[in-house]
């Protein structure tokens, strides 16, 4: 039995859900911000004995054969308000850090490697030795040394880890962006917190790697034909922005391949930039990025190859 552990609005789950029906391979969808309606034991005391009732449907960890950890969220307890709510989101969120860890070494990706992975400055000293071009870059939050990188060339700054702003009902997301000059900011704001600072590279079209094992799915993104999108292809949210499959160079395919084993992944999605000369740029690589939108798009089997790399 394969485990899905997500959440019921993940509509990329939907797709590996439709590839294990299509294929007869049994598994267990966990919508993990419902787990609280379960009954659970976990015979003695044994997270590896774990067992888990969710209406009519029974899991039995030791029955789990791969596990896939996408996009699970906390427990929710609508009846329960206050320190009883925080008390009951506590309780059943250790339960599950419990199933996480009995699964280890059954996951496409471990949830822990998935947080050692998403050090954005790792990941760009694992992309340098694999062999990747990456663009001149700084973190830091203090004034002068990101006024005097930002005066040499041109820039784009972007968050080290938070890229969204939660605000109630209206979350706000941090997008990529162009920094013509710092003269406008002040030394308090920039000090606030550090900041990732890199050359801007002059694109033709941004590049997203999707790599499952030894397979490489890379997908062009014609993000220079609008404006909004020049810097960062998600702004704007363009349904008509282009998209299509590309072979990459093999020598750029065994960098992809050798990044995420380097990060302790089986998957990633890495994001790329092709310059004006055809040369590639690593941007960065994350480790539980979405994928569902490229095959829709491009008609790339993905999720054909993580099911075959869970049923590995």
């Amino acid at each position: 039995m394969i485990l899905l552990a997500t959440n019921k609005r993940d509509v990329t789950t939907d797709f590996i859900v439709r590839e294990l029906q299509k294929r007869n391979i049994p598994f267990f969808r966990l919508n993990t911000e419902d787990v609280g309606s379960s009954i659970m034991a976990m015979i003695g005391g044994d997270p590896a004995d774990l067992r888990l009732n969710a209406g009519e449907r029974r899991l039995h960890l030791s029955n789990v054969t791969a596990a896939y950890y996408r996009r699970p969220q906390p427990p929710e307890f609508a009846q329960h308000s206050g320190v009883t709510g925080e008390y009951l989101r506590a309780e059943w969120s250790a339960v599950l850090r419990s199933l996480w860890n009995a699964l280890e070494g059954r996951w496409l990706n471990s949830p822990f490697a998935i947080l050692r992975a998403e050090d954005k400055p790792r990941q760009l000293a694992l992309a340098t030795r694999a062999g990747f071009r990456i663009p001149q870059t700084i973190i830091t939050n203090d004034p002068d040394v990101a006024r005097e990188f930002t005066s040499k060339h041109g820039s784009i700054a972007k968050p080290l880890r938070q890229a969204l702003l939660d605000e109630g009902d209206a979350g706000k997301v941090i997008f990529t962006s162009r920094i013509s000059t710092l003269d406008y900011v002040s030394n308090d704001e920039i000090q606030l917190a550090p900041a990732i600072f890199q050359q801007e590279i002059p694109k033709r079209r941004d590049v997203r790697v999707i790599v499952v094992d030894k397979q490489v799915f890379a997908t062009a993104i014609e993000s220079q034909h609008w404006s909004e999108t020049e810097v960062d292809w998600r702004k704007g949210i363009r349904k008509d922005l282009e998209h299509h499959s590309i072979d990459l160079p093999v020598e750029l395919q065994h960098a992809c391949i050798a990044v995420t084993a380097a990060l302790g992944l089986r998957y990633s999605a890495i994001d790329l930039v092709e310059d004006k000369n055809g040369v590639f740029w690593f941007l960065e690589a994350n480790p539980n990025g979405q994928w569902a939108w490229i095959e829709q798009r491009t008609g790339a089997p993905i999720s054909a190859a993580i099911v075959e790399a869970l049923s590995r």
